[in-house]
């Protein structure tokens, strides 16, 4: 199954924060902005969580809901998410299934080296759970509200 606009997404349930769960079926009927981000506490990361840390009253106010989704520990997120005063879910892919089922594992390169890790990522999944926005390999100057655009308009 590809992951691309008009597709179903494909259903998840994960460790978050707090020691919770979420589950993408469990979300049916709410718009969701469900992001891949590489590793917690880094620089591209903690902007463009913060980038929706302050946006999330736009998007609560159309009802969207919003996931951060890294391999990290969810002890981890705690620390992340408190640190940086995040208003949102952060969850825990540590097998990577989620992050291979919405096709953002991927082969990196860092100094010659090549890795297995997240590309950074976005998927906007409609109150039915049909994707109908996909950002891959984003870049986080003006993502957030790229995003948030797109989610009013659904």
């Amino acid at each position: 199954m590809s992951v691309e606009i008009g597709s179903p997404a494909p259903d998840f349930t994960m460790p978050t924060d707090g020691g919770g769960e979420v589950s993408l079926s469990a979300l049916r009927g709410k718009k969701v902005v469900l992001y891949f981000y590489p590793k917690d506490d880094t620089s591209g990361c903690t902007k463009q969580a913060c980038g929706f840390r302050d946006n999330l009253p736009d998007f609560s106010g159309i009802d969207a809901v919003i996931i951060g989704v890294s391999k990290d520990s969810v002890a981890s997120h705690d620390k992340f998410k408190k640190k940086y005063e995040l208003p949102f879910t952060l969850a825990s892919d540590q097998t990577a299934g989620v992050a291979e089922k919405y096709e953002v594992w991927k082969e990196k390169s860092m100094y010659g080296k090549k890795y297995m890790g997240i590309e950074r990522s976005t998927f906007l999944i409609d109150g039915e759970g049909v994707i109908r926005g996909a950002w891959r390999k984003v870049k986080v100057d003006g993502h957030t509200e790229e995003v948030l655009k797109a989610a009013k308009a659904i």
